[in-house]
């Protein structure tokens, strides 16, 4: 399973992406997380449909320093195989 997901609150300059890093490894899940021109929060996840569920779940808390207002999750098709978790800059 692929979803694109756009996290909306105080998500930047609070850890946000190292958090999504570090609990997308230990979910085993493959994609990316960056910060989006706009403010939000944005990250692709792949993987096992549980998993990826429960990495969408830890990103509507996020890590302490946080604020999430919004979470908007968009389901993708699965058109090419990621190999990596990473911070996009």
């Amino acid at each position: 399973m692929k979803k694109h997901v756009f996290i909306s609150g105080n998500v930047q300059g609070v850890g946000f992406r190292y958090f999504t890093l570090k609990n997308a490894e230990s979910l085993n899940l493959k994609g990316w997380v960056k910060n989006s021109p706009d403010g939000r929060v944005e990250a692709l996840f792949e993987g096992n449909p549980e998993d990826v569920e429960q990495m969408i779940k830890r990103c509507r808390k996020g890590p302490a320093a946080s604020c999430v207002v919004d979470v908007e999750v968009q389901r993708l098709s699965n058109e090419e195989e990621l190999n990596s978790f990473k911070v996009l800059h």
